[in-house]
């Protein structure tokens, strides 16, 4: 049996439709949809491309709303990377095969509480969170939605119009939460003052901006046991460290029985 003939057990082959660059190396992409699909805002789907005769296999996060016709992910293109070159490559039209079920368990529904949901990213671990916050139930869950997103060149910083609509779209439909952007570049330091987000653009690292207070000060919302949740996507190192300071502070990971406070998901 071939490769391409084997993937149609676990898989059905779509179409890709689109590509955006944001850089020449950040790009989203776009698919057609599997009929009946189905996923959560924050799980990710594990696409298969065809390269030099195998099938090669790699999960991306859903970025699009649950309830849209076609599927949309964010990638970085790795330096002789085996999938990500060929992704880079690929044209409207070109297959891309996608499997059968969706994956992961950073959805916020595993929260049964809480006010403030942050949603701490670095690079293309936003991914997840551009679906999530494209869930109603989100915004009416939460008092704060706050996105903290961490690169390292200010080019880097993506999807912030999509954030705009966002807001619009929730003010005009008199949904309660109120979502905060909070970006950050860790080698540009000078910031560009013309820039509507400048004002909610801090230097150096999320960790550093975790352990000095910086980041709550500038939004003027602490990290508490009884009202923060938070998820946590990216780096691994950054995730490592992350959750020993959240559990500094008495801040605990969900379990699948409940309670705890936070959810980390490697992103690479």
């Amino acid at each position: 049996m071939s490769e391409q003939a084997a993937a149609t057990d676990k898989a059905t082959q779509e179409s890709l439709i689109s590509v955006h660059r944001w850089t020449d190396k950040l790009l989203t992409f776009r698919t057609t949809r599997p009929a009946g699909y189905r996923f959560t805002p924050g799980q990710f789907a594990r696409l298969g491309l065809l390269v030099n005769g195998e099938m090669v296999w790699r999960a991306y996060s859903i970025t699009s709303a649950e309830t849209e016709d076609q599927l949309e992910y964010y990638a970085i293109i790795v330096p002789d990377g085996l999938f990500t070159s060929a992704l880079d490559k690929l044209q409207p039209g070109d297959p891309v095969w996608v499997e059968k079920l969706s994956y992961g368990f950073m959805t916020p529904d595993r929260f049964a509480d809480g006010e403030d949901f942050w949603m701490l990213a670095t690079g293309t671990g936003l991914g997840p969170y551009i679906s999530i916050l494209q869930q109603r139930e989100v915004w009416q869950q939460f008092r704060n939605l706050i996105l903290v997103h961490c690169v390292r060149h200010e080019n880097e910083l993506t999807y912030q119009e999509k954030f705009e609509a966002l807001r619009a779209e929730a003010a005009a439909q008199n949904l309660p939460a109120q979502l905060r952007v909070i970006t950050m570049t860790t080698r540009d330091n000078a910031v560009n003052t013309a820039e509507p987000a400048a004002a909610n653009r801090l230097h150096g690292r999320i960790t550093a901006a975790l352990r000095d207070g910086t980041l709550e000060k500038k939004l003027g919302i602490d990290i508490t046991a009884a009202s923060s949740r938070l998820m946590v996507c990216g780096n691994p190192e950054m995730i490592t460290e992350v959750r020993e300071l959240l559990k500094e502070r008495g801040l605990g990971p969900c379990r699948r029985a409940g309670g705890g406070q936070f959810i980390t998901e490697d992103y690479w």
